[in-house]
């Protein structure tokens, strides 16, 4: 592999943005790793171990390749033509692979991404066993482990698909990662039968249902005809002598398109492929600190609740102005939200705690908005009463009670409001400017339509809207 040339290099302005991605990568990671108390880690080490390694991943610049695929499909073949030796085993048995291997593949290093830089990467091709070699919740947690880990999936057939086959392709793209659809054995096809079968492939997802974003996922340019361990051929051998003999032949891999594909894609969107993967892996690692931290800290966050509650409540009780009502309750709540963070230790700048205020008041149905709505209008009348004390003591009365009902009304918005919270904060512990669904926005947004990411960004973008709103 080290005298292949890259395929055609990109314009300095997306290249560079590709280095910026990694570096914001990075940086949101690193982020995710300090934010942390020394007690709180202690209390988090698998997830924060978790994040350590897919920062130290990064860091090295380690592309991870997988090979899915039935038995008897080829997949170890594929990548020992990949890497150019024999290294994983393969034979005519079903099921030789066992277990998940991996192996590095040298590559011509990357073209520099910015002036006096360098973008080398390093890349390990993962074989897997056949995913109808193990059964059941033991293949669905192999098949979820190793493709968690992998930035790309090479999902490797040998004719048309079969249901099974189909079924599992539809499984693996709920990954979010890059699929590119190997058709391997295409030696053992007449020139029509294998055009047949690329044709009936590139057909995938065309059905109705939840499937058919494979139709989005696997376009044309991500199916590939190869033949990675053809079949020996019997080649007749003739003598100087004029003896003849018959000797079998193995014929050369035909991998170079394959190997083109990937290696073009490495080029073009490498680094901002491994950065998006390790940002989704830290988003998933962030959210699962952040349930864990909700749940320690349960006891101390309905102490602030309530605290804040009553605050809420006796402040807009004894405020005799109404519109002063609004700003001094709004306050109070924008305050609690930001001291419920700093509790869970979750990033919140004033102007997120004012987005997140919000959007609790508009997805409360209306609810607390109408809670505000009254609560001005006793606070209209308790002004009133308020103003004609001075000349009707009674009214004293008046306002007393207008100040009750107001501050009831007050404390159970507050309340309502700061448990709303505990569950945004949840969700939203990866907002903030290195915030990894922040970096993954960034990313999503620059993406070019030619490239294998543009495919995933309907995938990526919904896992986004339902983690920030």
């Amino acid at each position: 592999m080290s005298n292949t040339p890259f395929p055609e290099t990109e314009p300095s302005p997306a290249r560079s943005r590709q280095e910026s991605h990694f570096n914001r990568a990075r940086s949101s990671i690193r982020r995710a790793i300090s934010g942390h108390s020394a007690k709180v880690r202690s209390m988090l080490r698998p997830e924060i171990e978790v994040l350590n390694s897919t920062l130290e991943k990064l860091d090295q610049g380690v592309i991870c390749i997988a090979a899915f695929g039935l038995v008897s499909r080829g997949k170890s073949a594929v990548l020992n033509a990949l890497i150019g030796q024999k290294i994983l085993q393969t034979g005519p048995l079903h099921g030789v692979t066992q277990y998940p291997r991996s192996v590095r593949w040298t590559i011509p290093p990357l073209p520099p991404l910015i002036k006096g830089g360098s973008s080398q990467v390093q890349v390990e091709l993962i074989d897997t066993p056949g995913l109808d070699e193990i059964e059941g919740q033991a293949r669905a947690k192999m098949a979820q482990d190793v493709a968690r880990q992998a930035d790309l999936i090479l999902f490797v057939v040998s004719g048309d698909i079969t249901r099974t086959e189909y079924e599992a392709l539809c499984q693996l793209r709920k990954a979010q990662k890059p699929i590119i659809l190997v058709f391997n054995k295409i030696d053992l096809y007449p020139e029509q039968d294998r055009q047949t079968i690329y044709a009936n492939l590139q057909r995938l997802g065309a059905a109705s249902g939840d499937d058919s974003i494979l139709k989005e996922l696997l376009s044309p340019d991500e199916i590939v005809m190869i033949a990675a361990e053809p079949a020996p051929l019997q080649v007749r051998v003739e003598m100087p002598d004029g003896k003849v003999s018959y000797e079998w032949e193995s014929p050369p891999a035909q991998i170079s398109e394959l190997k083109q594909k990937i290696l073009k894609i490495l080029n073009r969107e490498g680094r901002s492929l491994l950065a998006l993967n390790a940002l989704v892996q830290a988003r998933d690692i962030e959210e699962r600190i952040a349930r864990k931290t909700v749940e320690m800290r349960e006891k101390e966050a309905e102490d602030l609740i309530w605290q804040f509650t009553k605050y809420k409540a006796i402040a807009i009780a004894v405020n005799p102005i109404a519109f002063l009502d609004i700003i001094g309750g709004t306050l109070t709540d924008l305050a609690l939200i930001r001291a419920l963070a700093k509790l869970y230790n979750l990033p919140m700048t004033s102007y997120e705690a004012g987005k997140l205020l919000k959007t609790i008041l508009l997805s409360s149905g209306g609810l607390l908005l109408g809670e505000i709505g009254t609560s001005f209008l006793w606070g209209l009348g308790k002004s009133a009463a308020a103003i004609s004390a001075g000349e009707n003591p009674s009214n004293i009365t008046a306002f007393a009670g207008a100040a009750i009902a107001q501050a009831g009304i007050a404390g159970y918005g507050a309340y309502a409001i700061g448990r709303a919270a505990q569950v945004y904060l949840e969700k939203g512990c990866t907002w903030g400017e290195l915030g990894a669904n922040t970096v993954i926005q960034e990313i999503l947004n620059h993406v070019e339509s030619n490239t294998i990411l543009y495919r995933l960004r309907t995938e990526l973008q919904q896992h986004f809207d339902k983690s920030t709103h």
